[in-house]
């Protein structure tokens, strides 16, 4: 129990969680400057390094990366497994201790993990695991970047889904946008799902057999769907909800990235359905010679 209670109190009661306020100077990337010149950078840096390798490997060989792709799996389970700890234990004790202001504006816990209410600011325990779950992004955006030594391709869907994430958890703290909090938590216990997997396989154990990520992937993408209707009924049930501007802006990029990702998955499934009937065919067509022979 002890131990149990010294967790909750670095999670949610010290002074730095409690004290937190988005934009101050002491917290890093906090400005639009930064947020638009890191993507840059981001995209630019990738392109400028699948051109150099093409230009001294152009073979197409993938470069071995030792190490690092398990590095970065385990490093994403870990901080995944802390920011969905943190704002787990943080949103109970942000609810305990507003009850009076969820009664004042007449909503519930339930209706305020979807719909904040107007006037919320970006100060406190959720939005201090919000930020930190906002920098867990640019360390997520460096799987295409090892995806380009690994398999010698450029992604640009891939380019933009990360970039897409960093700009829309940069809106959550610059807007205190409502439903974050249901967001940050199903992603991370997602992300510590996929991660782990791909420490298993980057260490040598065996794959699974069936397409574990897509299928994690597809449910995180349908749930951020699905949650608009309740953001939607409680924004005209509770008289509006905080960053509700913010909110269809993400939910357009939202959209926009599960076009993009059910598009792609479908046109390899057609290339691999057309790559098995190619591979078919040959055999069939020896099965008949035999036969007639």
């Amino acid at each position: 129990m002890e131990s149990l209670s010294c967790l909750a109190y670095y999670f949610s009661e010290h002074p730095a969680v409690v004290g937190f306020r988005w934009g101050q100077a002491q917290w890093l990337g906090t400005t639009w400057f930064f947020l638009f010149s890191s993507i840059a950078f981001y995209i630019s840096f990738a392109v400028i390094l699948h051109a150099i390798l093409l230009l001294l490997f152009p073979k197409r060989r993938p470069l071995p990366l030792g190490p690092i792709p398990a590095v970065h799996s385990l490093a994403m389970v870990l901080i995944s497994a802390v920011v969905f700890a943190g704002i787990l234990i943080s949103s109970a004790a942000e609810i305990r201790d507003m009850r009076w202001m969820l009664r004042r504006y007449r909503t519930t816990p339930f209706q305020w993990l979807f719909c904040f209410p107007i006037g919320t600011r970006t100060s406190g325990r959720v939005f201090f695991w919000s930020y930190l779950y906002y920098l867990s992004r640019f360390l997520h955006a460096i799987r295409p970047l090892i995806s380009i030594f690994r398999h010698r391709r450029l992604s640009f869907f891939n380019l933009l889904n990360h970039s897409i994430l960093i700009f829309t958890s940069f809106l959550w703290l610059e807007f205190s946008q409502s439903f974050q909090v249901l967001s940050i938590l199903l992603t991370t216990l997602v992300y510590s799902v996929v991660y782990a997997y791909r420490f298993w396989t980057a260490i040598g154990l065996p794959a699974a057999c069936f397409p574990l990520v897509m299928n994690c992937q597809i449910i995180l993408l349908g749930f951020n769907l699905i949650s608009n209707l309740p953001v939607l009924l409680f924004h005209h049930i509770n008289g509006g909800c905080n960053g509700i501007g913010a909110w269809i802006f993400n939910s357009l990029l939202n959209g926009t990235i599960l076009f993009l990702f059910l598009s792609l998955h479908v046109k390899q499934h057609l290339r691999r359905s057309k790559s098995r009937r190619l591979a078919v065919a040959p055999d069939r067509l020896e099965a008949v010679r035999n036969v007639s022979t």
